[in-house]
């Protein structure tokens, strides 16, 4: 236990809090910038097993912000250069790791035997299909996000209210790291105050990180924090999901221009512009599934369908599936 000695002096970790950690399974879905700092300290803080998935490769321009990987882990998995430098550091730690990406389909089979999970994703499709399924059962949630000098970090479900009462639409863009730019160490700060939440509500710490959410705005200087304890679920829900779900009975839009995606996202769907649709024929008594590569295109078509009377209405990030 010499490992874990000077968590251990702390009264409200002890002997009891290190047993209950070494019993605890962690989903940590992306293994990219923010998962960097907090699997690394998940893992020295003696979880005793975390399953990792990323569907990416090691590129040097994720080097200054991912630094759990070195210039020797360029063009390897992401997946396998975390867990070859995550052992490493801790052999005791049970890795279970899989290139894949996490998707609507998938979802549930991931979530099995977990006690937690953690968001490191930054993507917003599938941080929602993350928190649907962690509030169908009843998992917490740690989630965050990061773009250019500010972030955020929370924690949802098992009690508390899910991401979306707390964020019921989507933003305005849909940059990203790579089309909006980050710094490296605002990254690192969110990441390892997601280990730290994480930690906290696997030891059953007060106050509890469930319902809290933390802002860090480097920019300004500025830090916030505040609770979301009484905000509501969302009444209308739109939900991401993936072409393996897709209903025989759907009207399938793909909202792609031909330049952008030349194939449409299955057999089943028309190409249909956002501009188009109000003209389009379409039945307001069948499912409509909607399709662009981000989910910010399908979302705002899916806000006015929902306005003329649609009900069922679904969307697909084909982006973020890919």
């Amino acid at each position: 236990m010499s490992r874990y000695a000077r968590q251990m002096m702390l009264p409200e970790v002890g002997p009891q809090g290190q047993a209950m950690l070494a019993r605890t399974h962690v989903l940590v879905v992306g293994a990219g910038g923010l998962a960097a700092p907090a699997l690394q300290y998940l893992a020295g803080a003696g979880i005793g097993r975390i399953t990792l998935l990323d569907p990416d490769h090691v590129e040097q321009s994720n080097l200054h912000r991912q630094t759990l990987f070195t210039m020797q882990d360029i063009g390897r998995p992401k997946v396998a250069a975390a867990r070859d430098h995550l052992i490493a550091r801790n052999p005791e730690l049970v890795l279970q790791v899989q290139k894949t990406a996490l998707t609507a389909d998938t979802v549930d089979q991931h979530l099995t035997e977990v006690d937690l999970v953690l968001d490191g994703a930054d993507n917003f499709a599938t941080s929602y299909i993350l928190s649907d399924a962690c509030l169908r059962q009843t998992l917490p949630l740690i989630s965050a996000s990061v773009l250019g000098q500010r972030g955020y970090v929370g924690g949802f479900c098992a009690g508390a209210p899910s991401l979306r009462a707390l964020f019921p639409d989507l933003p305005e863009t849909a940059a990203s790291c790579a089309s909006g730019g980050v710094m490296g160490p605002v990254v690192g700060m969110i990441g390892a105050l997601q280990a730290q939440m994480a930690l906290k509500v696997l030891l059953h710490h007060a106050p509890s990180p469930l319902g809290q959410l933390m802002q860090m705005d480097m920019a300004n200087l500025s830090l916030g924090s505040f609770r979301f304890d009484g905000a509501d679920e969302p009444a209308a829900p739109l939900r991401f999901t993936s072409p393996a779900l897709i209903a025989p009975e759907a009207q399938v839009i793909d909202l792609r221009p031909k330049a952008e995606a030349p194939d449409l996202i299955t057999t089943q769907a028309r190409r249909i512009l956002p501009a188009e649709i109000a003209a389009a024929d379409l039945c307001p008594k069948r499912p409509i599934v909607l399709c662009c590569r981000s989910g910010l295109r399908a979302w705002r078509v899916a806000r006015d369908l929902q306005a003329r009377g649609f009900a069922q209405i679904e969307i697909i990030a084909a982006g973020a599936i890919a």
